[in-house]
């Protein structure tokens, strides 16, 4: 008797995988743009119906033009028939809330508010999907740290920077460098500030447009402050989400850190 239960419980947990690819979602659908990062990077073309209207608004070059995609319309979602709806904790209330009336399976992903939680984000998704965890990305390592690192101000549109108790600030000190603002969250910078005391370089985070919010950088006593060999570039994209990508970021910030003469 125990012969025969050791071996069925061996073949349950042969089956079990297989029976976990068979009940994977067919018809994915995403309600924001986090999610149609994370369909297009992991998802087979052929299992998602529509990434959200808001991928037309901030195009990556990464993804192609050949992903369809809704008008974010109730009506228009429930003729796509969904079997899952993705969608980030702050998107689209409403319609979720609407969606789950009528019966449709959605699933909300919390974004990550820490870089373990990054991990733990990706691998939801992978299981959601019907794909192995182990497919999540690996994190990067922090970087060994100088005693007193270079300051670098992460610097966004209308002249915001980024703060401690950040998910920006944990990307910041993990790559080694040192977080030129010392108070929480989220402030307005004072110009005076940065030209009495400038930061050792400054990476410019905000998308390239001719709108007003994004000339804070460009004024001429911030520049005359702070040298063009010490401004930093990255996309601006990677910012926008947490996911696979944040450890490219990091990574680019550490070698960025290597090559700095400070």
């Amino acid at each position: 008797m125990k012969q025969v239960f050791f071996t069925l419980i061996a073949v349950i947990s042969l089956l079990l995988p297989l029976l976990s690819f068979a009940a994977a979602p067919s018809k994915i659908l995403s309600l924001d743009l986090c999610s149609d990062w994370l369909l297009a990077k992991y998802a087979d073309r052929s299992q998602v119906v529509a990434l959200s209207p808001l991928l037309k608004q901030y195009p990556v070059a990464w993804i192609g033009d050949d992903w369809p995609s809704h008008n974010g319309s109730l009506e228009q979602i429930l003729k796509l028939k969904p079997d899952l709806v993705l969608s980030g904790e702050y998107n689209a209330l409403l319609l979720r809330q609407r969606l789950i009336s009528l019966g449709i399976r959605v699933e909300v992903l919390a974004l990550p508010q820490t870089l373990p939680q990054v991990v733990e984000y990706e691998q939801r998704f992978l299981s959601l999907v019907g794909l192995p965890s182990t497919l999540a990305s690996k994190p990067i390592p922090a970087s060994k740290s100088p005693i007193k690192p270079s300051r670098l101000l992460l610097l966004g549109a209308n002249g915001i920077g980024t703060g401690h108790q950040t998910f920006e600030h944990d990307v910041i000190e993990r790559a080694g460098w040192g977080n030129y603002l010392e108070t929480d969250g989220y402030a307005t910078l004072d110009l005076e500030q940065l030209v009495t005391d400038p930061p050792d370089a400054v990476m410019w985070s905000a998308p390239k447009s001719p709108a007003l919010a994004n000339q804070f950088a460009k004024h001429p006593a911030l520049r005359h402050a702070i040298p063009k060999e010490q401004w930093l570039s990255s996309s601006y994209w990677h910012w926008q989400c947490p996911g696979p990508w944040t450890w490219q970021l990091i990574q680019q910030l550490q070698e960025q850190r290597e090559q700095w003469p400070g």
